[in-house]
């Protein structure tokens, strides 16, 4: 990866905002009748880890390189590794 900094679409032109609206939608229509609770919760929690995951990855296990790219501190990185039992 260069130094360009990219938007959120890629080359389909559809923007990661897209894919999570479509992710909800399906969430929601399979609820079969229950009620959601404590989404947000839920969201942030399946979409965090494989977000390091997958940066970490990109990043060749550089923790620097991961933290910057993710745009949060070394330490805060190391902090959700330890958390979500990565690595």
């Amino acid at each position: 990866m260069d130094n360009k900094t990219l938007d959120s679409s890629h080359s389909s032109g559809l923007t990661l905002a897209h894919h999570v609206r479509q992710c909800l939608d399906d969430y929601f229509a399979h609820l079969d009748g229950h009620e959601p609770a404590n989404l947000y919760e839920l969201v942030l929690n399946e979409v965090e880890k494989p977000l390091i995951e997958i940066v970490l990855k990109q990043a060749h296990f550089n923790q620097s390189r991961a933290a910057e790219i993710l745009g949060i501190s070394r330490s805060t990185l190391r902090k959700k590794i330890a958390l979500f039992g990565i690595g």
